[in-house]
């Protein structure tokens, strides 16, 4: 196996993930305690670092189902330590979906760790290594909002459970997005193995502009409507109260003023 797959720096949890982690757990506690003299301020200093750390998982499934579906280059290029500022993209990848949370409140899906394909062969190789991502979201999505469908609330603070219900928002967001079968997001990347030759050659022209595509469909009142939908269906049937979510996003926006039924 090449050396750049067993090194242990390549494996290394980076310090800068460290950093935004341990933002995640101090900001998670002032929310928790009440400690923090602004609510709003602490929720969206939670929100924001631990959708950062959703969005490193996020690439880190990919490159992890990369490595061990052949393509032994993920490590030497930083894939493997969580690094957001490895990435390909750094800027579609954290700043642009954070810049989407904090304008539109919608998790939007990032990219990308780039992965050598050729090294990867089999067509459910390279299904699995488009859907970890996304995947990695649902997991997110499923221990933010364990609290609530586990009806297990009691002792957990109110506004707590707001901050919890808007990133699981985010995330439910986010994994439908990015398992739209769309080319330039992870649920064509599912698809794209099976089709053939002459499909994909008609498709690769369009496939960078996928992504924007979806974006400005977003802003189709029909669509928006459909879309949001889907995500309160799903946002119920976690468990997660609508109250909770609409908080959770008010709240977020920590410079506007809170509807005065959020306020705790």
């Amino acid at each position: 196996m090449s050396t750049a797959t067993t090194r242990h720096d390549d494996r290394r949890i980076s310090s800068v993930f460290l950093a935004i982690l341990a933002v995640m757990a101090v900001t998670g506690w002032a929310v928790w305690s009440d400690f923090a003299a602004s609510p709003g301020l602490a929720i969206f200093l939670f929100v924001t670092s631990a959708w950062i750390v959703s969005l490193c998982l996020h690439e880190y499934a990919h490159a992890r189902t990369a490595l061990h579906g052949g393509d032994i280059t993920v490590g030497a290029k930083g894939y493997l330590t969580l690094n957001p500022l490895a990435y390909t993209h750094a800027v579609l990848s954290v700043i642009l979906p954070v810049l989407f949370v904090i304008m539109g409140g919608i998790g939007l899906p990032g990219g990308a760790v780039f992965i050598e394909r050729g090294r990867v062969h089999g067509r459910w190789k390279h299904s699995l290594i488009s859907a970890a991502g996304p995947l990695a979201n649902v997991l997110f999505a499923i221990v933010c909002t364990a609290p609530f469908w586990l009806d297990a609330l009691d002792g957990v603070p109110v506004p707590f459970q707001y901050a919890l219900a808007f990133l699981a928002f985010l995330q439910v967001t986010a994994a439908l997005l990015n398992l739209l079968p769309v080319p330039g997001l992870d649920g064509y990347g599912v698809v794209e193995p099976w089709l053939s030759y002459h499909v994909k050659r008609q498709i690769e022209p369009y496939a960078p502009y996928g992504f924007f595509v979806v974006i400005a469909l977003l802003f189709v009142p029909a669509i928006n409507g459909a879309f949001f939908d889907a995500i309160d269906a799903l946002m119920r049937a976690l468990g997660v109260p609508e109250l909770s979510r609409y908080c959770g996003s008010n709240l977020f926006r920590f410079w506007e003023d809170a509807p005065e039924i959020c306020l705790v």
